[in-house]
């Protein structure tokens, strides 16, 4: 009975992460609107660049490389706990699972390096 709650349960949590995230993205969304509508009606000008300033959320230069690093240390994790496993088919498993979040860390890497020459040659 209790192994049969333990899809139910990870499917629901993260049902549940993904609500709070769009939730929290709708109200912010909602409190920019107030936060413009308030303007507007005590009279203040908004510019077009204000309006969209306001609206674009900075994106740092540094995601790319921090969620590269994210990614290939969750491999190297996932590599380190099929060497703590004794089974000698684990190790096997457990580096075709670390494979993903490998390769995703290294696109993340590689787009930062590719975007951070191609910013140096801009200058």
């Amino acid at each position: 009975m209790v192994e049969e709650l333990i899809p139910i349960v990870m499917f629901i949590s993260i049902a549940v992460v993904l609500i709070a995230v769009f939730w929290f993205r709708y109200r912010a969304r909602a409190e920019l609107q107030r936060t413009v509508r308030n303007a507007m009606d005590r009279g203040v000008e908004l510019s077009p660049e204000l309006i969209e300033r306001l609206g674009a959320t900075p994106q740092p230069r540094e995601k790319d490389l921090r969620l590269g690093v994210i990614w290939m240390s969750i491999a190297v994790a996932l590599i380190l706990c099929g060497f703590a496993i004794p089974e000698p088919d684990a190790l096997r498993s457990v580096l075709a699972g670390a494979a993903f979040p490998f390769s995703i860390g290294s696109a993340y890497l590689l787009l930062w390096f590719v975007v951070s020459r191609h910013d140096s040659e801009a200058r």
